[in-house]
């Protein structure tokens, strides 16, 4: 019944058909994707425990110097002769125990409070001069707590491979079988192994610059630090989930606030993907039609617009919209009232996703001029022969070809205007303001939302929270619309 109502529908019916018909795979693919994080959890418990007995049984199998070396480290190494190997072992855990009695124990038996003792300030009875009394910083407490537990990790790490140097060590010395000097095995790291040497220094990088960060502002999201809680004045502390609960519904302005912009915020985003991107193909079809004379010109001035920074097109443009703008200028001296283009959030919000299609459709002409180039000619010549028109080639070859080979392009450039900061900050900076929204405008995004709340209003905790919501939001639906496209389930039909 389903395929005879296909063959029933024009082109342009059957198109929306197909895009309906991919929605619906959403929910199911949010539970799939939910149940593959699930065994991969699983997969993660199964491998610690295997770790933990494999552990124990080198406990019970290895030798006094084997078993010592759990305690101290390196020390079967320098047993066996291995002495640098195991000087380096047992430097990294003197090293370890100074820092973690040093500094990392003096912030993280703090991480359950957050710190106790505010900063108060006393007029010293000498001088007279105000002075302020050594106090926590729960900021500094939770920065820190993170670095140390992430150096514990890392410490851990160094420890496993501690103990099978040191098993390996051990059957060899009991099989009789020399051990690699130290030389040697420096060696291999340029050399077998140089593909690990390269990435010690990124992955470094990586936990100092991405994950430490990352974990600091996702645990902001369960405190209360915000405008009235900056420390060491005003301390903040843990609140669980109570930030949540505020988004989803205990708080009625943040909650209708964050509802609010996310609809425009998907609304937005399915326009400015989809609108730039058909009408840029369409753009692209008309360039490349055989007859068109002076294709050159045209490419040429479109790439012209590109060249152009996008941030110099917005702010004209906020200039040129204006209330006090050229255009208004204009339709007043023409006898029309002065329109709010920008300050009206209907149209505010029409003219944004008007101006950016000035901005993105040339990207996507370049980008669809090139595929359309490779097309095999003789699909449209079988499709002339068989009596299709050109809408139906259209539907049937141009655009099946074009999705198949843009589908990754289409979900970046969604997610990338799901957080399109330049765009609206340029254009509106979020306004026009609203009473009845929590310190946003109507046409805020949720991005344009969380920087107000993190740098105007330093709610810093609805901020953290925000950005978790959009990042899980983004990474799903990202997943979900890749793996159901035909670019992963059909990947070599267009080769």
């Amino acid at each position: 019944m389903k395929q005879h109502n296909r063959n029933l529908m024009n082109p342009f019916q059957l198109f929306w058909y197909n895009i309906a018909e991919k929605m619906k795979h959403i929910p199911s693919g949010l539970v799939s994707l939910l149940i593959r994080l699930g065994k991969f959890f699983i997969r993660v418990v199964r491998g610690a425990a295997r770790a933990f007995a494999r552990g124990t049984e080198i406990f019970a199998n290895g030798d006094v110097f084997t078993k010592l070396s759990f305690i101290i480290m390196g020390l079967a190494l320098i047993i066996r002769k291995q002495i640098v190997k195991g000087l380096l072992f047992f430097a990294t855990q003197v090293l370890f125990i100074l820092f973690f009695v040093q500094f990392g124990w003096n912030y993280l038996k703090d991480l359950g409070t957050l710190g106790v003792n505010a900063e108060t300030e006393f007029i010293d009875p000498v001088t007279g001069i105000i002075m302020y009394n050594p106090a926590d910083n729960s900021m500094l407490i939770l920065l820190y707590s993170v670095f140390t537990l992430v150096v514990m990790l890392a410490f851990i790490v160094i420890w496993v491979q501690n103990v099978k140097a040191c098993w390996k060590a051990d059957r060899a010395h009991k099989e009789g079988i020399p051990l690699n000097p130290f030389k040697q095995e420096m060696h291999s790291l340029l050399d077998e192994r140089y593909h690990t040497t390269l990435l010690i220094a990124p992955t470094i990088m990586a936990f100092a610059f991405v994950v430490i960060p990352l974990l600091f502002m996702i645990l902001i999201a369960f405190t209360n630090y915000d405008m009235n809680h900056q420390p060491p004045g005003n301390l903040f502390t843990w609140v669980g989930l109570q930030n949540f609960k505020d988004i989803f519904g205990e708080s009625a302005t943040k909650s209708k606030t964050f509802f609010y912009l996310f609809r425009w915020d998907v609304i937005w985003a399915i326009s400015a993907t989809f609108l730039n991107y058909i009408l840029g193909l369409v753009l692209a079809l008309m360039i490349n039609k055989k007859g068109i004379k002076g294709k050159k010109v045209w490419r040429t001035m479109f790439v012209i617009t590109i060249a152009v920074p996008q941030f110099v097109s917005l702010l004209l443009m906020s200039r040129l919209f204006g209330d006090s703008g050229p255009v208004n200028l204009i339709l007043q001296n023409l006898g029309f009232a002065p329109v709010p283009f920008l300050t009206n959030g209907t149209t505010a919000r029409i003219m944004v996703i008007i101006i950016n299609l000035w901005v993105g459709i040339p990207y996507t002409m370049l980008i669809t001029s090139v595929i359309l180039m490779n097309i095999p000619a003789e699909l449209y010549e079988s499709a002339r022969i068989d009596g299709a028109g050109t809408l139906r080639t259209f539907f049937k070859i141009t655009m099946p070809y074009m999705l198949f080979v843009t589908t990754p392009y289409l979900i970046t450039q969604f997610v990338g205007n799901f957080n399109n900061f330049n765009v609206i900050y340029l254009l509106t900076q979020g306004d026009p303001k609203s009473v009845w929204l929590y310190q946003a405008g109507e046409t805020d995004l949720l991005v344009t939302w969380l920087y107000k709340l993190t740098v105007t209003y330093q709610d810093y905790n609805l901020a953290s929270v925000i950005g978790i919501l959009v990042f899980i939001v983004s990474a799903s639906m990202s997943l979900i619309v890749y793996n159901y496209s035909a670019s992963a389930k059909r990947e070599e039909e267009f080769q």
